[in-house]
């Protein structure tokens, strides 16, 4: 039997997942991840927790297969995207907390680019808007505010990475500082036409180019595990960003095929093959997963706040005492009673790209009920993807395509059915869900595959696809339209706000 580890380092936890060869979960561990708040609009992780967690959730899952290291073929990594971490080349200690996505702090940053015109220059470049979540500002920001800091990486002293960077050098023992093409598209540094770190990105924002890692595709060999790390030298042979994984681990290989991951926040992808394909519709355009040299790019929109909205039913509103409730709460009415929540806890991202907006819930009467505002709250999850999914249909339409036919679905809240039902009756195509719901982690194990020689090619990934349950639109196109409008209405009063 062959098997492959799969590090999952995501926002709210770390997982580690061992795969057999025909992409079946053997075994799982997860420890959760605390996050840190300073100030409002800040978040961070402590990035020797996110170490230690994950090297202990892989030893853990190892452990329950019943398997050792030297059994393993090779192991990939996926992790959440954009979040900035920077260490000391000499000791490998960070020089601050790691600042996450979700971080607005860089802003201002943003925003003076934004005054000086340079946005059509980093789109053409990048796929990117301007906008805090990428991690070129949050770089910067570090480099502003930890003292003798920019001094220390013009010399050659400290190293920058987003997770996959952090966690490689970890394992490797400080031989390795690279990151993938996926994960280096998400810095705003990054000419994807040409996988290169790109001179004036980097002097627009100040950067030491002495700080960067090395660029490679997806699939490569990023190197082999310390022994000691997990009983015997494990090689690294995959590397992706969390969302660009989960495209390459539901088998969208080619353009046209889209996937929805449904997590702390939601991420639609679409791949579009090797045509960069600028948006007219607020999206983004990003690097794909890549098995070779060869740029493949994809589509994206990005909802900052999904499943993170039940989190806050729970811990904010007290709605309810476990995530897992949710569900059973909302189908307690038989709609949201006109209710619509609009979660821009974090601003909003694609297709609205409005940093300042704030939540709001518009609606509410003296008939509503907590049950009301939970279902609101599922509500808001399907409402905010429809909308991606309109923007990417009529993008593909505007460069000769067709639109999407169907959504392939995966995270964890796709596992409520009532969220996917009211997503294919807004969306009015199919929804599948796919047998294995890990495909994050399933694609960094995919291309740690291909990297070993376990697989020969993405023909046979494809074909080990399955599909658990496929959810069919029954909701009158006339009525889903009346929904998308009231949606549409909710968010402009909250950006007026």
């Amino acid at each position: 039997m062959t098997y492959l580890l799969a590090l999952d380092q995501g926002t709210s936890s770390s997982r580690s997942i061992v795969f057999d060869r025909g992409g079946h979960i053997v075994a799982m561990a997860q420890r959760e991840l605390r996050q840190i708040y300073p100030q409002p609009g800040w978040v961070e992780h402590d990035p020797l927790e996110i170490w230690q967690g994950q090297l202990a959730t892989a030893r853990e899952a190892l452990a329950k297969a019943g398997i050792g290291a030297g059994e393993l073929a090779a192991l990939g990594i996926t992790n959440q995207r954009e979040t900035t971490l920077v260490w000391s080349r000499s000791t490998g200690e960070p020089i601050h907390n790691a600042i996450v996505w979700q971080d607005r702090r860089a802003e201002p940053s943003c925003a003076a680019l934004r005054e000086r015109g340079l946005e059509p220059l980093v789109r053409k470049k990048t796929g990117l808007v301007i906008d805090a979540y990428f991690s070129g500002t949050k770089l910067k920001w570090i480099l502003d505010h930890v003292s003798g800091s920019r001094a220390a990486a013009q010399r050659g002293e400290l190293a920058f990475g987003t997770v996959d960077s952090w966690l490689l050098w970890q394992l490797t023992g400080g031989r390795v500082h690279a990151t993938d093409v996926s994960n280096a598209a998400r810095t705003m540094l990054l000419d994807v036409h040409t996988n290169q770190w790109d001179n004036e990105l980097l002097a627009l924002l100040d950067i030491p180019r002495e700080l960067l890692p090395e660029v490679r595709p997806s699939a490569s060999a990023f190197g082999t595990t310390e022994a000691a790390l997990l009983g015997a030298p494990v090689l690294i042979g995959g590397m992706a960003g969390d969302q660009q994984s989960a495209l390459f681990g539901q088998a969208c290989f080619s353009a046209g095929l889209a996937k929805n991951t449904y997590g702390t926040g939601c991420f639609m992808l679409m791949h579009t093959g090797a045509q960069f394909q600028t948006s007219g519709n607020g999206l983004i355009t990003t690097s794909a997963a890549q098995a070779t040299t060869k740029p493949e790019f994809a589509l994206e929109g990005s909802v900052f706040i999904g499943g993170a909205v039940v989190q806050w039913l729970r811990d904010g509103l007290g709605a309810i005492q476990g995530s897992h409730q949710v569900q059973a709460l909302a189908e307690s009415v038989p709609d949201a009673g006109g209710v619509v929540f609009v979660p821009a806890f974090t601003g909003l991202g694609a297709p609205y790209w409005q940093p300042q907006a704030t939540g709001a819930i518009v609606g509410l009467t003296r008939g509503t009920t907590v049950a009301h505002i939970a279902r609101a709250a599922l509500e808001s999850i399907a409402f905010q993807s429809a909308a991606l999914l309109y923007a990417m249909s009529r993008d593909a339409v505007a460069a000769g395509g067709a639109p999407v036919s169907e959504l392939r679905v995966d995270g964890g809240a796709c596992v409520n059915d009532l969220l996917m039902q009211f997503q294919a009756d807004l969306l009015g195509i199919p929804v599948v869900r796919p047998k294995v719901i890990e495909t994050t982690a399933l694609g960094a194990a995919y291309l740690a595959g291909l990297t070993c020689g376990v697989y020969g090619s993405v023909d046979e990934l494809a074909a080990q696809w399955q599909v658990e349950r496929r959810f069919l639109p029954t909701l009158a196109r006339e009525r889903a339209a009346e929904l998308m409008a009231r949606w549409e209405r909710a968010v402009r009063q909250t950006v007026a706000a």
